[in-house]
């Protein structure tokens, strides 16, 4: 319930396969708060535009492994995204994660799904 927005995103951008695949990834997933945090006019805007959705949804998806909480190292982590994009991950008190486009933190860690690990994030970055 809490992804429903993100859910609605991937549908929209045509990744629900993509995301379906083997694996492994580790998903950075945005909430439903986190998407209201975007002005209605914006977040519009961008569920209508196919390649700009499918750009953000894909710099919270890193390909090729299944990263829990616990494996993250301390100090920050530079990792690369489905979409070509570099997001660093930073591990301190809590884990929060920054690229080109903003920066989140992770409030829930380590939901299991059977390709990978999904983490929910407070802002869409």
């Amino acid at each position: 319930p809490q992804l429903s927005t993100l859910l609605a995103a991937v549908k929209a951008a045509g990744l629900v396969d993509t995301l379906a695949g083997d694996g492994p990834f580790t998903v950075f997933a945005p909430t439903n708060d986190a998407f209201a945090k975007i002005p209605e006019e914006t977040l519009n805007g961008l569920l209508a535009d196919k390649d700009a959705l499918t750009a953000v949804l894909l710099r919270h998806v890193v390909p090729g492994a299944a990263l829990k909480a616990k494996e993250v190292p301390k100090g920050t982590t530079t990792l690369k995204t489905a979409g070509g994009e570099e997001i660093d991950v930073t591990r301190g008190k809590y884990i929060t994660v920054k690229s080109s486009s903003g920066e989140a933190g992770v409030i829930a860690f380590d939901v299991l799904a059977t390709n990978g690990v999904v983490h929910l994030v407070n802002s869409v970055f």
